[in-house]
C-alpha cells in the first residue's frame, strides 16, 4: 500500500460525532484543526496523498466488521465444533441472539470514523494542487469506497443517519445529533455515489499495475452489479433493477482475459506470494509483514498446545502441529457436523481443501473435534507466522455468481455462469448445471455461494440478496424465522439512543 503517515483529518471533531457521544459535556473542549490541516491539504499534495491513504487504512480497521456482518449471521458457523471455550460474541451473531439490550455492533460499527474521513477528501480535494487525472481518479476511488460503506450499513441497518458533508465545528451537543434517514434516500446516495464513481473514471478499466488494492473502475462496476440485485429484490425494484445490473455486470464480463479471469488454481487467489496482478482479484483488502496484519480470523484458528493433540486425518498423524508449527490462535468458533459433512462429502472441490480442514483427535476413536481455517494462515517467516493474506473484498467469481443471480431473477439461463465456478472447483470431470425453474436456479447459485466463498463475508448478504425465502430455508429456525423478520436488521443500543435525541429504535426491536 502506499506509504501511510499519521495526520490529523481535517475534521478532527466530526470523528468526535459517533466515537465520542458519550462525552457531550467535553464538547466545549473539543477545537477543531479544519485550520492548519485544511490549508496544508490544500496546498501540499503529500498532506492530501496522507488524507487519501488515511482513508484506504480506516477501511482496512473495519476489516472485522466488514467480514462479521456478512458471514456470520450464516448458517455456515452456526453450533459448530471448537476445541476451546466459544466466542460469545461470534456464536451471538450466528444464533441470532440478539435484542435491544444486546446489540452486536455499537456506534453504528464505527463506520463513521471513516465516512467523515470520506466527506472530507470528496469536499477538499477538488480545491488541491493535486495533478488533474491523480485528484480524478482518486476522486473516482473515494466515491467508490463510500458507496460500499453506506450499502453495507444499510443492509445491516436499514435507515442510518446519512451524512455527505464533513463537520467542520461544532458549537454545542445538538451539531452532533442526527436522525437515520430513511432506506429509499440511502439508496438513492449509493446509487448516486457509484455513478459519480463511474463519471470520474471515465473510460478507465485499468487495475493499477500490482497488488490490487485500490478500489477501480471494475470494483465500481461490481458494486453497481451488487446494489442494484439488492435494490430490485428487497426494495421494489423488480426486473428494471435486475436488468441494470445485468447489464453492468456484462461489461466486467467483457473484460475477461489474461488480467481479470478466475485463477485456475484456487489457492493462487489468496496466496500472499502471489499478490502481483493476481487475475482473479478486483480489489482487496491489503495486508502485509512490518505494516499491518490481518487478526480477524484468531478465533478460527488452533492454539500451539492443542496442535499437539490434534491430527488432519482419522489417525494419530499427521498432527496439527507438524503441518502448521508456528499457527497460534484460539479455536473457538467452527462448524457443526452437518455442515462439515455437507462439504466434503461427494467430488474432491478445490474451494474445499483449500479453505479448512477437519481437526480430529489423534486417539481413539479419532473424533471429529473442529475445523481449522486455512484460507487466512499466511506464511511462515522464520520461527513465525505471518498472517498477510489480502482478503478480497471482490474477485471475478463475485462477477460470474452476481452475473447468474441477476440471470436466474430475470427467468433466464445462469448455468454458463454456474458452469465456469464448477468446471474450476472440480476440474474437467465436473457435472454441468442444467438450466431449471427459477427457484432451482437460485438454490443452485447459492450452493456456489457457500462452496466459493467459505470465509469470506459473503454468505449471509447472498442470502438476504436472494430473498427473506432463502434466509429461512437455511437459517436454522430455532434462531431465525418469519416470525422473527425485525432480525434481519439490527437494532442500535440504549447508549446511542440516550445520546441523540434524534435516534429511533430499529423497526421491530
Amino acid at each position: 500500500m502506499k506509504q501511510h503517515k499519521n495526520i490529523l483529518l481535517v475534521m478532527l471533531a466530526a470523528v468526535a460525532l459517533f466515537q465520542l457521544t458519550a462525552c457531550k459535556k467535553e464538547l466545549e473542549d473539543v477545537v477543531p484543526q479544519d485550520a492548519i490541516s485544511k490549508d496544508l491539504i490544500l496546498t501540499d499534495p503529500n498532506a492530501a496523498q496522507t488524507l487519501y491513504n488515511g482513508a484506504y487504512s480506516l477501511f482496512r480497521s473495519s476489516n472485522s466488521t466488514f467480514y462479521q456482518l456478512g458471514e456470520m449471521r450464516s448458517e455456515i458457523w452456526t453450533d459448530g465444533l471448537f476445541t476451546e471455550s466459544a466466542d460469545a460474541g461470534l456464536q451471538n451473531l450466528n444464533r441470532h441472539n440478539i435484542s435491544a439490550l444486546n446489540v452486536p455492533f455499537g456506534n453504528w460499527g464505527g463506520f463513521y470514523n471513516m465516512i467523515y474521513n470520506l466527506n472530507s477528501i470528496i469536499k477538499l480535494f477538488p480545491q488541491t494542487t493535486l495533478p488533474a487525472v491523480t485528484r480524478n481518479t482518486e476522486l473516482a476511488e473515494i466515491y467508490g469506497l463510500r458507496a460500499y460503506v453506506y450499502y453495507t450499513m444499510l443492509k445491516t441497518w436499514g435507515s442510518v443517519p446519512l451524512t455527505t458533508e464533513p463537520i467542520e465545528t461544532i458549537n454545542n451537543a445538538f451539531d452532533t445529533y442526527k436522525k437515520r434517514t430513511v432506506t429509499d434516500s440511502i439508496m438513492i446516495q449509493v446509487k448516486a455515489d457509484i455513478e459519480k464513481s463511474l463519471q470520474l473514471f471515465g473510460s478507465s478499466n485499468v487495475i493499477p499495475s500490482g497488488k490490487r488494492v485500490y478500489w477501480n473502475r471494475i470494483a465500481t462496476l461490481t458494486l453497481k452489479g451488487d446494489v442494484y440485485l439488492w435494490s430490485g429484490t428487497q426494495m421494489g425494484g423488480g426486473n428494471a433493477d435486475f436488468t441494470i445490473a445485468k447489464t453492468v455486470l456484462q461489461e466486467v464480463q467483457s473484460l475477461q482475459g489474461a488480467t481479470l479471469n478466475l485463477a485456475a488454481n484456487y489457492a493462487d487467489i489468496f496466496d500472499p506470494t502471489k499478490k502481483p496482478n493476481n487475475p482473479e482479484i478486483i480489489f482487496a483488502i491489503n495486508y502485509e509483514l512490518q505494516q499491518a496484519t490481518t487478526g480477524v480470523f484468531g478465533s478460527f484458528q488452533v492454539n500451539g498446545i492443542q496442535a499437539t493433540t490434534l491430527s488432519f486425518a482419522q489417525a494419530a498423524t499427521p498432527l496439527v502441529s507438524t503441518t502448521y508449527p508456528y499457527v497460534n490462535g484460539s479455536n473457538r468458533v467452527g462448524m457443526n457436523q452437518a455442515m462439515i459433512t455437507r462439504l466434503t462429502s461427494g467430488p474432491a472441490d478445490q474451494r474445499i481443501s483449500n479453505s479448512f480442514k477437519v481437526l480430529y483427535s489423534n486417539t481413539t476413536p479419532y473424533a471429529v473435534r473442529g475445523v481449522l481455517l486455512t484460507k487466512w494462515l499466511g506464511v511462515v517467516s522464520g520461527t513465525s507466522q505471518v498472517y498477510n493474506n489480502d482478503y478480497p473484498v471482490y474477485r471475478y467469481a463475485d462477477v460470474l455468481l452476481l452475473m447468474a443471480e441477476a440471470k436466474a431473477k430475470l427467468g433466464q439461463d445462469p448455468s454458463a455462469e454456474i458452469n465456469q465456478i464448477r468446471q474450476r472447483a472440480y476440474g474437467a470431470g465436473y457435472t454441468p448445471y442444467v438450466n431449471g425453474s427459477i427457484d432451482n436456479n437460485i438454490k443452485a447459485i447459492l450452493e456456489e455461494y457457500l462452496k466459493e466463498f467459505i470465509g469470506e463475508g459473503k454468505r449471509w448478504w447472498a442470502l438476504r440478496r436472494a430473498g427473506d425465502t432463502y434466509v429461512y430455508a437455511n437459517i436454522n429456525p430455532t434462531y431465525l424465522s418469519p416470525v422473527s423478520t425485525a432480525k434481519l436488521l439490527l437494532p442500535i443500543s440504549t447508549s446511542m439512543l440516550n445520546n441523540d435525541p434524534l435516534l429511533i429504535q430499529t423497526q421491530g426491536y
